[in-house]
């Protein structure tokens, strides 16, 4: 690489290769101490988007915009903001986890909403022979992007704190580039459609067109608070809430907004490079 004006070499990240420590400032989920933990319940009415429950104790990291006010307001210091930034996950319940990281029970998360038109709230087994045959071709195609993977980025009406990550993706520090991957400019070009922000009224209909130019297969990923769950705006006479009621979801990338290592890690998953690291999801991997 050729040297710049300032006379250095730009350094480019070995992510995923090497993995990489975040810097301390870095927040991730809240984590919990069960020991320390009295079940004030002070870390739930604090939370802004009511992503905690107690008893048990569990957030939705859909939900969650890592801001820290959990923390803050625990007086037993029993919640702590973890670095961690790899959260993607395939299933919306799956972002629903306990003090550890790990995906709970989805009984015990019967508040949830259900999205209409989620393929990946849990894996449905198909039902009749042609459906089996189709799920069948498309893994087969889908294969296909582990190597390469065209993007098409629509905001749907973001804070455009999602949109400025992505951003960095393309310069010389993550260049996404060197995992086979590149955003385009139509739909038609695209394999994988990336949506930032709530689903709002305004943008419904421009994200369904979107979506149907699209060639099969193609892929959806939601990113960040809003993108997810609807985050911190929720449902309102603007929008209906998170991307996933409008569009079937592949894979869900929380975060407030998500770093870039979080988004490469979410699209790495999203083409077949990444195996579930999530054992709610190993089990019921379709």
């Amino acid at each position: 690489m050729k040297r710049s004006w300032l006379g250095f070499r730009p350094f480019t990240s070995s992510y995923p290769q090497k993995k990489e420590t975040p810097a301390a400032a870095v927040r991730g989920r809240p984590a919990l101490n069960l020991e320390l933990c009295t079940g004030d319940a002070m870390c739930a009415q604090n939370c802004p988007t009511q992503a905690i429950k107690s008893s048990p104790w569990r957030v939705d990291l859909g939900k969650c915009l890592f801001c820290g006010a959990c923390a803050e307001a625990c007086p037993e210091q029993a919640i702590q903001m973890s670095s961690e930034f790899e959260l993607a996950a395939r299933y919306r319940l799956n972002l629903v986890v306990d003090g550890t990281g790990k995906p709970v029970d989805p009984l015990l998360s019967p508040e949830l909403p259900t999205p209409k038109r989620s393929r990946n709230l849990l894996p449905m087994l198909p039902e009749t022979e042609l459906e089996v045959l189709t799920a069948t071709l498309k893994s087969q195609i889908t294969a296909t992007f582990h190597r390469s993977l065209h993007i098409r980025h629509l905001d749907a009406g973001s804070c455009n704190g999602c949109d400025w990550e992505l951003t960095t993706l393309l310069n010389p520090i993550h260049d996404v580039q060197r995992l086979g991957i590149d955003f385009v400019a139509s739909p038609r070009h695209a394999d994988l459609l990336l949506v930032t922000g709530i689903m709002t009224r305004n943008l419904t209909l421009a994200a369904i067109r979107t979506y149907q130019a699209m060639s099969e297969p193609r892929l959806v990923v939601a990113v960040g608070a809003c993108g997810c769950s609807g985050g911190i705006f929720g449902a309102s006479y603007a929008g209906g809430g998170g991307i996933d009621t409008v569009l079937p979801v592949d894979v869900y990338i929380p975060g407030c907004p998500p770093r870039p290592q979080a988004l490469i890690y979410g699209l790495l998953m999203a083409m077949g490079r990444l195996n579930p690291s999530h054992e709610f999801e190993n089990k019921h991997k379709d």
